[in-house]
C-alpha cells in the first residue's frame, strides 16, 4: 500500500477519535496526518493575502503548477489587486475572488471553506496577526519574512500552532539557495568538521527601495510613507522608529539549519551594537529630487546604519549577524561557515579544507559546491530555472505546497519562525540597554533536545 493510501485508510479508521486541531508533536516536528477532517490531496487550494511585488511573484510561480488552484486574492491596494488578477487571467486561469476595501478584508478570505492554505506577503506588521488567524481558520499559513516583530508575536505563532495543530511556514527562500544547500550537504557529510563559528546577515543597499516618489517605481526618489511607492509606504517606517536588526532571517535561516537550531541545539543569548545613523539622511540631502531644504531632510532615523549581533548557542558555537541596508555597498549575505576542518565564505566565493594544497590558501568554492550539489537541486533544477532569486523561490513555494498536499508539518516551522524572528526585538532590547546580553526564549519549551533534524531530507522538499 502506498503512503497516500495508508494515510487515508488509517485516518478514516481513527476518525471517531480524531479531534479538529489536534496539536502537532513538537518532539518529532510532525503535524497530524490531517488538519481537522481533511485528507491528503493531490491539489492545494491557495489563497493569497498581499498581491504587491512579492505576492505576485508567488502567484506567478503558483500559476505554473498543476497541483494548485488560485481561488482567492486579497489586498488593500486596488492597483496591486488588479495586477494580480491580470496575471491570473493572462495565464488562462479562472478569475480568483477578490477581497479588498479594508485592512481586515483578509478575514473574509479566511472564512471561505474552499481554501486549504494561504500565502501571506503583506507589510511586516501584519504577518503574525494574519498567520495566527489563518491557523485558527484551519488553513496552512505560509508567511513571508520576517514572521514576527515582537517576542509576544513570536509566542503567538508557537502557541497558536500548538493549540490548533495547523502548521505555519516561514517562507525563507535563502534556505534553498543553491550554494547554501550545497554547503548544508557538506556540513552534514562532516567536511567542515565540528562547526565552531558562523557569520551571516542582510547587507544590501536598499535606499532606492526605502525612498520613492511614486512615479519611478523602483527608480528611487526621496519620499516614503503616504507619498511613497510599494515598500517605501511602510518599510521605511521601521528605520524611523526602531534601532534593531529588523530583517535577520535571510542569514539566520541557513545558519539555523547548519547548527541544528531547534533540533538538538538552540539560540541562548545575544548582544547587539548599532552605529550612528547617517546613510538615509545623506541620501535625501544629496538626491536630485531632495536637498537640504526637502521636508524629509529633517527626518530623524533611529535605525543605525550597521547593526551587529553576536549570538551564543547551547552547543557552544558563535554567530555574527549583520544588518546593513542604508549605505552604498554591493549585495552580500556574508555567509561564513567555519569548523575544525575548514571554512567557506560566500563573499569571496572561496573555501579552504584542511589538507588542501597549497596550504592555507583560498580555493575557488565552485567545483566543490558543484560536486556536493544538494539532491533537491539535482532533482528540481529544471523546474526551478527562471524562478525568482536564482531559482530558490521555486523551492520555498514547492516545499509549502508539498507539505499542504501531504497534510504534514512544513520543513520550516513555527519554532523556526519564532526563533529567527526573535532577533529583531532582542537586538532592539540589547541596543537600548547599552549592548547588554539578552536571553532567547526557548520556544520549544525544552523539546529542542528531542526534535530531529529533517530539513531538506525528504526527496520531495
Amino acid at each position: 500500500m502506498d503512503r497516500r493510501k495508508f494515510l487515508a485508510t488509517t485516518t478514516i479508521a481513527g476518525m471517531g477519535a480524531a479531534t479538529v486541531g489536534a496539536a502537532a508533536n513538537p518532539a518529532t516536528g510532525k503535524a497530524p496526518s490531517i488538519i481537522g477532517n481533511r485528507l491528503p490531496s493531490d491539489t492545494v487550494r491557495l489563497g493569497f493575502i498581499g498581491t504587491g511585488l512579492r505576492g505576485r511573484s508567488h502567484i506567478g510561480l503558483a500559476l505554473k503548477r498543476d497541483d494548485v488552484t488560485v481561488s482567492a486574492i486579497c489586498d488593500t491596494d486596488p492597483d496591486a489587486l488588479g495586477r494580480a488578477s491580470k496575471l491570473i487571467a493572462d495565464a488562462g486561469w479562472p478569475k480568483a475572488v477578490e477581497y479588498t476595501g479594508s485592512d481586515f478584508a483578509f478575514e473574509e478570505l479566511l472564512a471561505r471553506d474552499d481554501l486549504d492554505a494561504v500565502i501571506i506577503a503583506t507589510p511586516w506588521l501584519w504577518h503574525t496577526r494574519m498567520a495566527v488567524k489563518a491557523m485558527k481558520a484551519g488553513k496552512y499559513a505560509g508567511v513571508e519574512v520576517s514572521a514576527a516583530n515582537t517576542l509576544e508575536e513570536c509566542w503567538d505563532l508557537v502557541n497558536t500552532h500548538e493549540a490548533t495543530g495547523v502548521p505555519v511556514m516561514i517562507l525563507e527562500n535563502v534556505n534553498y539557495r543553491r550554494d547554501v544547500m550545497a554547503v548544508l550537504n557538506m556540513v552534514r557529510k562532516g567536511m567542515f568538521g565540528e562547526l565552531i563559528h558562523t557569520e551571516c546577515g542582510y547587507q544590501h543597499d536598499l535606499r532606492f527601495v526605502k525612498f520613492n516618489d511614486g512615479k519611478q517605481a523602483y527608480g528611487g526618489g526621496v519620499e516614503f510613507g503616504e507619498k511613497g511607492f510599494s515598500e517605501a509606504r511602510w518599510r521605511t517606517a521601521h528605520s524611523v522608529h526602531r534601532d534593531a536588526d529588523v530583517y535577520p532571517t535571510h542569514g539566520l535561516g541557513p545558519v539555523g539549519m547548519y547548527l541544528d537550531i531547534n533540533r538538538g541545539n538552540r539560540f541562548v543569548s545575544l548582544t547587539s551594537t548599532s552605529t550612528k545613523s547617517r546613510g538615509l539622511h545623506d541620501y535625501i540631502v544629496n538626491h536630485p529630487q531632495g536637498g537640504p531644504d526637502h521636508p524629509n531632510a529633517n527626518q530623524r532615523f533611529k535605525l543605525g546604519d550597521v547593526v551587529t549581533t553576536v549570538i551564543r548557542t547551547q552547543n557552544g558555537e558563535s554567530i555574527i549577524v549583520s544588518h546593513d541596508t542604508n549605505l552604498p555597498r554591493p549585495y552580500s549575505l556574508g555567509f561564513r561557515v567555519q569548523g575544525t576542518k575548514g571554512i567557506w565564505m560566500d563573499i569571496n566565493k572561496s573555501i579552504y579544507l584542511e589538507g588542501m594544497e597549497p596550504a592555507h590558501s583560498w580555493q575557488e568554492a565552485a567545483p566543490l559546491l558543484q560536486e556536493h550539489d544538494h539532491p533537491l537541486w539535482k532533482k528540481y533544477e529544471e523546474r526551478a530555472t527562471g524562478a525568482g532569486h536564482g531559482g530558490m523561490d521555486f523551492f520555498v513555494l514547492h516545499a509549502f505546497v508539498e507539505a499542504c498536499k501531504a497534510q504534514v508539518q512544513t520543513p520550516l516551522d513555527a519554532y523556526d519562525a519564532a526563533a529567527w524572528s526573535a532577533v529583531t526585538p532582542l537586538s532592539e532590547m540589547s541596543i537600548a540597554a547599552g549592548n547588554a546580553p539578552q536571553a532567547f526564549p526557548d520556544f520549544t519549551r525544552g523539546l529542542w533536545m528531542k526534535r530531529r533534524q529533517d530539513f531538506a531530507m525528504d526527496d520531495r522538499y
